[in-house]
């Protein structure tokens, strides 16, 4: 095979879509074939630029191939130190651990153990269930409608999605499942604050009411933000209220930050917002600078694992920890989480802004730099609190206009049509400029006739 055939993007893709699995996902609606990458901006093998908002689904903090990260991973490659130990201790490792602990909430940092999972996400949310059923001995869980914890065997249980559950025959016996409380499509048909505190009491009551059904739980699992389920934020009363109902009835509260964490929302965890601190925090995406790395950190008093308890081949990933270490402390170092937090509300409010004269948008919310456009009908009535059914098709439509326009965006939500931003926090003004342009452009173009 020549080099041109390599380079080619329509050969390289058409490889792909003959010999890759139909789970692929990404690959099937953004047809990019990246051969460079630099800050936010990928470069394709078609000659063409692309803004990103992907970011890794959020595993780039700094974006692609950052100085710091690149030096750090450079560093262990050229000192000859080993890539693979297991869960050896190594230098590398002992700078991670003491940065980590050294930006946990206080809280949890005091007395917090520390355990290295497979390098996903998913595994981190497996361990953390599983450690809670250990520590507890109870088996039951409650999640929340809109959740997604990973497509491994009890974090998929926890998810939301009955379409993902369902191809993966995974059920969900013995996990009690909460509407998880949201201003635009109200689970309670109310909104608001009243919204949050029918949430709230729901809770409370099916802990308190001895003919509820529920048996009591092993951990109550929460995302401070719901990414997959629509970019929708935790109501900060709401997460006190379950802090506080999780502590009387000594279930252990889990925070799944694995897209949160790291300055994401614009608070350097997502629980900060409402000040809360939880029993177990997951972590993974941008604790590894880029590379797979999952960790869960947890109160001591839970550390009541036998040797071997949940254990994993590449759990000690020395390149990935030393991207971690300098991505934690660039972060820290040029305040990069009040930047997320000022670019992040700034983009908000010109996005809901345009609504005036974009009808298609239906709601745009968010933390920082995690953002959501709720895309609708504009052609269908409103329900009694404001909202328009979800426009699955348009948002499509959208996805394929921006990335004509060159910007890489992805979609979620209960019926995919929420467009999701997620931009690495190093994005400039100019750049956050950029994308809210091409975000309204690429509405506006798709708005045109796109039922047809």
């Amino acid at each position: 095979m020549t080099v041109e055939e390599l380079c080619d993007p329509d050969q390289v893709l058409a490889r792909q879509a003959a010999r890759e699995s139909s789970a692929r996902s990404y690959a099937r609606h953004l047809p990019v074939v990246p051969v460079r990458a630099e800050g936010m901006t990928v470069y394709g093998a078609d000659g063409r630029s692309y803004l990103d908002c992907l970011s890794g689904a959020g595993s780039l903090a700094l974006g692609h191939n950052h100085p710091v990260a690149v030096e750090a991973i450079r560093k262990v490659l050229d000192d000859g130190a080993p890539l693979h130990v297991l869960d050896l201790a190594t230098p590398i490792k002992d700078a991670f651990t003491e940065t980590l602990l050294s930006l946990l909430p206080p809280g949890l940092a005091g007395d917090a153990k520390l355990h290295f999972c497979g390098p996903s996400g998913a595994d981190a949310v497996e361990a953390a269930i599983k450690l809670a059923r250990a520590a507890t001995g109870r088996t039951g869980l409650v999640a929340f409608t809109g959740a997604y914890h990973g497509m491994t065997a009890a974090a998929l249980a926890a998810t939301g999605s009955v379409a993902a559950r369902g191809v993966a025959g995974v059920p969900d016996a013995g996990v009690t499942r909460l509407p998880f409380p949201q201003d635009y499509r109200c689970p309670y048909g109310v909104g608001g604050i009243a919204g949050e505190r029918i949430a709230v009491e729901h809770a409370r009551r099916l802990f308190d009411d001895p003919g509820s059904g529920m048996t009591p739980p092993a951990a109550m699992l929460v995302e401070p933000v719901q990414g997959e389920g629509g970019v929708i934020p935790a109501p900060d009363g709401w997460l006190r209220a379950l802090r506080t109902l999780a502590a009387e009835h000594r279930v252990p509260l889990i925070a799944d930050e694995v897209q949160t964490g790291l300055g994401r929302t614009g608070e350097l965890w997502g629980v900060d917002h409402a000040e809360v601190v939880p029993d177990m925090m997951v972590l993974s995406k941008a604790i590894g600078g880029g590379l797979p790395l999952a960790v869960l950190v947890y109160r001591g008093e839970y550390d009541v694992w036998d040797e071997g308890a949940h254990t994993g081949t590449f759990r000690g990933h020395q390149l990935a920890m030393a991207a971690g270490t300098a991505t934690m402390r660039f972060i820290v170092e040029h305040s990069l989480t009040e930047r997320a937090r000022k670019l992040g509300d700034r983009l908000r409010e010109d996005l809901a802004e345009a609504a005036a004269h974009l009808p298609a948008i239906g709601d745009v919310r968010g933390r920082g730099l995690m953002i959501g456009v709720d895309l609708v009908d504009p052609d269908v009535a409103p329900d009694a609190l404001g909202a328009r059914p979800a426009a699955p098709g348009l948002a499509r439509r959208v996805r394929t206009e921006a990335l004509e326009r060159g910007l890489i965006v992805e979609l979620g939500g209960r019926h995919g049509a929420v467009l999701r931003l997620l931009p690495p926090l190093i994005m400039t003004e100019l750049e956050a400029e950029q994308v809210r342009d091409l975000v309204l452009a690429s509405i506006a173009a798709a708005s045109t006739g796109w039922r047809a």
